[in-house]
């Protein structure tokens, strides 16, 4: 890799509280990442939808049914509506940008979810002076390059899901190194896979060792089970998304690698 980036500059392996931590709060709520931050987690995961009037909040659903009190897509709806709902019918959704300056030295790895949560996101972004403390990512090839261009600036992403084929496909057979080579140089310094998908093994010691054979960081979504997790670092991964905060830190405080941050709120 010809470049550092801060967000990836922590002892290893990284624990993301996925979603602020599901399994101990409400998701994507300020009061769960408080208690992941309390845990001493400096990795936080959440995603990022706009409002019709360009808010951005942090949840992951397009629509507020699942989760919250109310109903209806979010990219649909102006904010003034949207921050009636309740997730669990207590919390109210975050925005984005109080999350940012709720933990000013956290890190936050942001999965856009919507094309209209671009400009607002690097705006954002922008008015933090945040470009160290985030790791873009996306389920869209073409969403990952809009954000990255958006931005403006050199900031840490993950590679899109062609780039994770390509990292796959090179684990298992000649022929990819170049072009992985070429990704790793225009500055894609993790992949952030699952360990399966649709019945194909995703992450692999094969992988792995590819991966670091280019510089890259593995970060693999989202592990709760601790036996799970065991296995994975076994394997050489960097880093582990999980829902299950207490869980991930008790197995990490295990082995001697949990490294606690103490971050201010």
């Amino acid at each position: 890799m010809q470049r550092r980036y801060a967000f990836l500059d922590h002892p290893g392996p990284l624990a993301f509280a996925h979603r602020g931590g599901a399994f101990e709060g409400r998701e994507n709520t300020h009061a769960a990442f408080a208690h992941a931050v309390e845990l001493g987690y400096t990795h936080l995961e959440t995603d990022a939808h706009a409002t019709a009037d360009g808010v951005l909040l942090a949840f992951h659903d397009h629509t507020l049914d699942r989760v919250t009190d109310r109903n209806g897509r979010i990219a649909g709806l102006p904010y003034r509506l949207v921050r009636e709902a309740r997730i669990g019918g207590v919390d109210e959704i975050p925005l984005v940008e109080d999350l940012l300056g709720s933990w000013p030295e956290a890190r936050f790895n942001i999965d856009v979810k919507e094309a209209s949560a671009i400009a607002p996101l690097a705006e954002v972004i922008r008015r933090t002076n945040s470009y160290d403390r985030i790791c873009l990512t996306s389920f869209s090839e073409e969403r990952l390059a809009r954000a990255r261009a958006a931005v403006g600036h050199e900031v840490c992403s993950s590679l899109g899901p062609r780039g994770v084929a390509t990292l796959r496909a090179a684990a298992t057979t000649s022929g990819y190194g170049r072009l992985l080579t070429r990704l790793a140089r225009a500055g894609v310094p993790c992949a952030q896979i699952p360990v399966g998908f649709r019945g194909l093994r995703i992450t692999t010691p094969a992988l792995i060792r590819t991966a670091h054979a280019l510089g890259m960081q593995i970060h693999v979504w989202t592990i709760n089970a601790p036996r799970e997790m065991e296995r994975l670092l076994d394997l050489g991964v960097d880093g582990l998304m999980t829902d299950n905060v207490s869980g991930l830190r008790e197995v990490l405080e295990a082995r001697g690698q949990w490294h606690s941050g103490r971050l201010a709120a």
